[in-house]
């Protein structure tokens, strides 16, 4: 075996990860444990920080399959560390397992995947896990997965339930008559309790964890270095901040654990019924479900405690807690492929593409549907971790981190901080020794130059400003569980908006039908409850085809069902629970007109007739209902009319593909014009299809029949069209975005010809810009893959309309000159299939659509997040705004997601608003831009601080002096803290510039404001302190010519030699503590930057009043001493026209700083890009590049009906080429 050897599990995934094994080495481990004696437990701290080192340092390598420890690195872009202790799981001690019997209770493949044959060979099945005769499964857990050694594939891997690889037919077939106690009780020991336990960590252990952050390491350092110094004050003042800090930091870490915690605790533990083997029901708990148990689902509902596909019945379930629409969803029963006329026997399970059939974990199944004798069943697919909910509990439990320019540039800074530290921790011990310092003076002097380089308070200097930002967002109604995004959010270049419920009106309303007569389209009506309509197919399509249910008397289901079925004004009427037990077979929903609809009869006066004619009502069963499903864009029903003998299908669902699925005899003619029409004015238009079914199929085999063979050959019956409002703010809010160079997407589930014209209805595409779409096909009998490119003809001239094929949209082609379009703006739109095939077939595409790209149509859930992805692979800063309903995925992946649901599916996003308006975003993206400039104002501060601090010290230790601890503690306390925690308190600027914030500090015109301003700084204070010695006075030590009594001058004098062992009180100590005080409240000043990103600073009235009172003080105690003050900060007594001069030299250096610090502001750009001289500079984000090489691209945009082909021989590199169709 390779000793070296490297393996990667989880492939391909987003948690990818290498994998290295390691042995605990005894050598190692006692080298280890010498060197944390002899640094005191710091190298402790720094193999507690670093598992990599901690592993490497510990253990030798090991091959992968007997290690005992292994080490993981993520492969994505952060390539984090992680270490792992192998654990084993005996089998011997559990009485149910022995090798004779164990291939009987095994129906798990190789104790990582659940195989298709429960009985596979005894020795072969145990040679696949476990490679002792002890049979003991090696096993280590990772962010709450199990991954067990997996023989086969001589690597780990977890443990799979039926979701993956598992045929529909097996499901029935293999799966669908329970687990026996033993095979359960196998199961159980792999698998593990059924839970999401998410653990609210004890105060204790949040501490430890919490104070052993290298920040606070630090600053205990610090203050013990201050303490053994005597600064006493100062390291109280320190102490008591970080207590405050830790404390905050532990309430807001408890409570969102206990928030998760609650939020998971619902479904914990519920008592569940599943079915045995032998048919029997046994009761167990829900935390001891396995994969493969057939559960029992109550009549009255049930929190779903696991992820289950339903074998028998049909349940309504909420599912808000997945997709944040409180709609409630019905569930069918998975086909059975075994019973179907077309057999789909070798069809996968997959919870995504069956979710229609699957009951997902944390969502409440509100009521059942049965039949008598046969309970509603569902099969455990997966437990804890692996379902739905615990995926989204993971990601919450285990965020990727957040990678910013700014806090990578903040360590960068630190660092060069740490250099400085260093030169003035050699300068210090040379200059002591060369002046014979005393030892132990050596080591706190020199240690204490690290400490004041390197401010203590500055992350909680960082903080405020976020702080201060949330707050100002809370206000405005938007809530944040990841307080380091706002920052990022002052960086978004790009937003993507859902379009239904988000740029547009949650609800639509019905505008009107448009029905087909002998192959014609007849003229739209706006009534559709009449009495001429009333037993029309149409209305019983209306009546029929829709997921509604009664829940608690009140009609419920998805909205635009709810209106569609409102219009008609039918009456739906559901089975009780009692009815149904009655009957041996289910009991149909049944809809029916009101008797007011409904044309008389007979005759009014022949009672008799009318009591005779009553069985006659018109009504309609609802038979079968297969479920709107988002992949086939439909949905059908199979129906009967009271007395009828045959049946009817109804079909409803987007226009292109019920055409499809119709006679073509049946279509009008003009339906792509007339479609067009309508989705060109932003209309919703849903197409209506029925057929008669033959009379040979019964009530029994509908039940068991497929989908494909009722959806087909159907005649088409009309149009029901839409309409979906804008929201009143939608254009206001885009507009804004574009003046401020944001780029606006639109991603929506809708059709692509509406989403287009809401686009041009809200000002995302303006109305003289191009729209091409782009129409993918995927590679097809031996022919590659190819992209149509057609110009969507935004004009309402006349021009031939061409079809693109039996399932795209119809286009018009736009047959004029198209020499300008370099000039003129142009978008590209395409729907979700045609995504998926650039993504795949067109990897060099990609960044190029990604850069004009503005509408994505019919785009799927994962579709919206690989959109974000590709979006932010062009170096964008993306931002997602949508209703929660389905962009989960993207909300999480996005820089700035923003939902707009205050459902639970908002805690996967890192803002929601309380108000469902898309207002929210600029107000967002302001306070980013705010809270950014903040942080740089507050890091340069703070530089500053360091580095004028730092001069001061290395000043006066060349005269073997110091600043006092009172002069300290003045500077750290009163001054410091309170400018940064007010500087920190400018509110946003009212309303977004074009102009965008740098997005890290390592930039050319930040690097030279501080470093102009430390040459300053240091040139001032240089000046005085030399200055200082050329006084004719200076040596003296009364150069003060004052009124004061001899008393007084003597008890002062008798108090200096006293307390004055550390030579603090000297002419330059006074100079420069006076000096440097005043450089401070400069440099804050000029670093309070306002407009365009904040309101100015003297809007900022906290700050304004603290500068002041500390420049009045400061003043007051420089030009008329106080024998109080000036004994307690230990400041000389100096002449006062000395005075005079420094407040001149502090005037002067306010003046310079001042005037610099605009300069840069208004000319830094110009003149660096002047200085680096003519050559010209690649623009660093990608997007940018790009777009700079597409200008003179002459291939770029496509033209107007051109075919893109994938070249066959090389996919790999998705390489292109051009083929112009004549």
């Amino acid at each position: 075996m390779d000793r070296e050897e490297r393996k990667t599990i989880n492939q391909g995934q987003e948690d990818e990860m290498e994998i290295y094994g390691y042995n605990l080495s005894r050598w190692k481990l006692a080298i280890v444990s010498l060197g944390v004696i002899c640094t005191g437990g710091f190298l402790l701290l720094l193999l507690y920080w670093m598992p990599e080192w901690r592993v490497k340092a510990t253990c030798i390598r090991a091959a992968i399959k007997d290690c005992e420890v292994v080490l993981l690195r993520t492969t994505d872009e952060f390539k984090m560390w992680f270490c792992a202790k192998i654990r084993f799981l005996s089998l011997e001690s559990h009485p149910f397992v022995n090798p004779k019997s164990i291939a009987n209770k095994i129906s798990n493949g190789h104790a990582v995947h659940l195989t298709e044959n429960p009985a596979e060979d005894t020795s072969h099945e145990m040679n696949k896990y476990s490679q002792t005769q002890s049979q003991q499964i090696r096993y280590f857990t990772h962010h709450s997965v199990k991954y067990f050694w997996n023989d086969t594939i001589h690597n780990f891997d977890f443990l799979k339930g039926l979701d993956e690889g598992v045929s529909c037919t097996s499901i029935y077939e293999k799966h669908s008559a329970g687990l026996t106690k033993g095979m359960h009780a196998y199961r159980k020991l792999l698998y593990g309790i059924n839970e999401i336990a998410v653990k609210v960590p004890s105060v204790f252990k949040l501490l430890i964890k919490e104070v052993l952050n290298p920040f606070y390491i630090f600053q205990l350092f610090s203050v013990i270095l201050w303490s053994t110094d005597e600064y006493y004050y100062y390291a109280l003042a320190i102490v008591i901040m970080s207590i405050v800090s830790i404390m905050s930091s532990l309430y807001s870490i408890r409570k969102q654990y206990i928030m998760l915690h609650d939020m998971v605790a619902t479904h914990s533990t519920v008592r569940v019924s599943v079915c045995r083997v032998n048919e029997e029901i046994e009761e167990i708990f829900s935390t001891d479900l396995v994969p493969g148990d057939v559960m029992v689902i109550p009549l009255n509902g049930t929190v779903m405690p696991c992820d289950a596909v339903l074998i028998n019945g049909t349940c309504i379930v909420n599912e808000s807690m997945l997709t944040g629409e409180s709609v409630p969803v019905t569930k069918t029963n998975l086909p059975n492929p075994s019973v179907d006329i077309k057999g789909m026997g070798e069809e996968l399970y997959s919870p995504e593409t069956h979710k229609r059939h699957t009951l997902f974990c944390g969502t409440t199944v509100i009521q059942t549907r049965f039949y008598t004798g046969e309970l509603v069943k569902a099969i455990v697919v997966r437990t804890g971790f692996s379902t739905s909910k615990g995926q989204l509990v993971r990601s919450i439990l285990y965020p990727k981190p957040t990678d910013f320019k700014l806090y990578r540039d903040a360590y960068l800074f630190l660092l060069c901080l740490v250099a400085v530290a260093g030169i003035g921790f050699i300068y210090t011990i040379v200059n002591s020794i060369l002046n014979e310092v005393e030892v132990g003076e050596i080591i706190i002097e020199s240690l204490d130059i690290i400490t004041i380089t390197v401010p203590p308070a500055l992350p909680a200097a960082m903080t405020a400003g976020i702080v201060y930002a949330q707050r100002r967002l809370k206000n405005v109604g938007i809530f944040c569980i990841s307080p380091q995004r706002i920052n990022i959010c002052g960086q978004l270049n790009l937003v993507c908006f859902d379009k239904t419920g988000t740029l547009t009106e949650d609800g639509l309303d019905l505008w009107g039908i448009q029905r087909v007569e002998n192959t014609r389209f007849l003229l739209p009506e706006e009534n559709v409850c009449n009495e001429l309509l009333v037993k029309s197919q149409f209305v019983a399509c209306m009546a029929t085809c829709h997921s509604l249910t009664k829940i608690e008397g009140v009609l419920s289901g998805d909205p635009l069902d709810l209106k569609m079925f409102e219009a008609i004004g039918w009456i739906l009427e559901e089975a009780t629970e009692e009815e149904t037990a009655l009957h041996n077979r289910i009991m149909p929903t049944v809809v029916r007109p009101p008797k007011q609809l409904l044309p008389e009869s007979t005759p009014v006066g022949n009672q008799e007739m009318e009591l005779f004619e009553l069985p006659a009502i018109y009504e309609i069963g609802i038979v079968r209902q297969f479920p709107f499903s988002s992949a086939l864009q439909r949905m059908s029903v199979v129906a009967r009319v009271l007395g009828d003998k045959k049946m009817d299908a109804y079909m409803k669902g987007a226009p292109e593909v019920i055409a499809s699925l119709c006679k073509p005899e049946t279509v009008p003619v003009e339906f792509e014009e007339v479609l067009e029409d309508y989705t060109k004015q932003g209309f919703r238009v849903i197409a209506l299809a029925h057929r008669k079914l033959e009379s040979k199929l019964t009530w029994h085999k509908v039940q068991n029949i497929s989908r494909d063979t009722i959806e087909n050959n159907m005649d088409f019956m009309g149009l029901i069209i839409m309409q979906n409002k804008l929201k009143q703010e939608t254009p206001a809010v885009l507009e804004d975005l574009h003046k401020a160079n944001i780029r606006t997407v639109m991603v929506t589930g809708d059709n692509m010809l509406t989403a287009v014209s809401v686009a041009r209805d809200c000002g995302m595409i303006l109305p003289q810009d191009k729209v091409i779409i782009a129409e993918a096909l995927p590679p097809k009998d031996g022919k590659v893959a190819k992209i149509n490119w057609h110009y969507a003809d935004s004009l309402t001239q006349c021009s031939n309309s061409t079809a693109v094929g039996s399932e795209d949209i119809p286009i018009k082609l736009v047959h004029d000159s198209l020499e300008d379009l370099q000039i003129t703006p142009y978008h590209f739109a395409m729907n979700g299939k045609s995504f998926s095939v650039i993504l795949e077939h067109f990897q060099d595409l990609v960044p190029k659509l990604m850069l004009h790209g503005t509408v994505f149509a019919r785009m799927a859930p994962d579709q919206k997040t690989q959109l974000v992805e590709a979006l932010q692979n062009v170096d964008y800063f993306v931002g997602m705004c949508g209703d929660g309903a389905n962009d989960c995925g993207a909300l999480k992946r996005a820089h700035g997601g923003i939902s707009l649901s205050e459902l639970e599916a908002s805690v996967a996003s890192p803002f929601t608003s309380k108000t469902p308006s898309i207002s929210c975003v600029p107000n967002l993206i302001r306070e980013g831009r705010a809270a950014l400039m903040t942080s740089f104002c507050v890091f340069k501060f703070m530089a500053l601080y360091s580095i004028i601090q730092y001069f001061s010290v290395t000043l006066l230790y060349s005269i073997l002096s110091n600043l006092g601890d009172f002069q300290f503690l003045f500077i750290d306390l009163a001054i410091i803290l309170v400018v940064v925690f007010t500087m920190s308190l400018n509110p946003a600027w009212k309303e977004l510039v074009a102009q965008r914030p740098p997005s890290g500090l390592i930039s050319g015109a930040l690097l030279f404001s501080v470093l102009s301003q430390i040459v300053i700084c240091i040139g001032f204070q240089s000046l005085g302190f030399f200055w200082v010695k050329q006084q004719p006075w200076y040596p003296s030590s009364d150069a003060c010519n004052t009124t004061r009594s001899l008393f007084q001058n003597s008890s002062h004098l008798e108090n200096e030699t006293e307390l004055d062992t550390h030579n603090i009180q000297n002419y330059e100590n006074t100079t420069v503590f006076f000096i440097s005080s005043f450089q401070y409240l400069i440099v804050a000043i000029a670093f309070s930057k306002g407009k365009p990103f904040r309101q100015p600073c003297y809007k900022n009235y906290f700050f304004v009043v603290s500068v002041i009172i500390l420049y009045v003080f400061i003043l007051l105690i420089m030009l008329h001493p106080v024998a109080s003050v000036d004994q307690v900060l230990q400041i000389m007594c100096v002449p006062y026209e000395w005075r005079i001069t420094m407040l001149i030299i502090v005037l002067v250096n306010a003046f310079v700083s001042i005037m610099v610090e605009e300069s840069v502001d208004r000319w830094g750009k110009c003149c660096l890009s002047w200085a680096l001289g003519c050559r010209k500079k690649t623009p660093k984000a990608k997007y940018m590049y790009l777009a700079q090489e597409l200008l003179i691209d002459p291939e770029w945009p496509p033209k107007p009906q051109t075919t893109t082909e994938a070249k066959a021989l090389v996919k790999e590199n998705g390489s292109c080429q051009v083929i112009t169709i004549t």
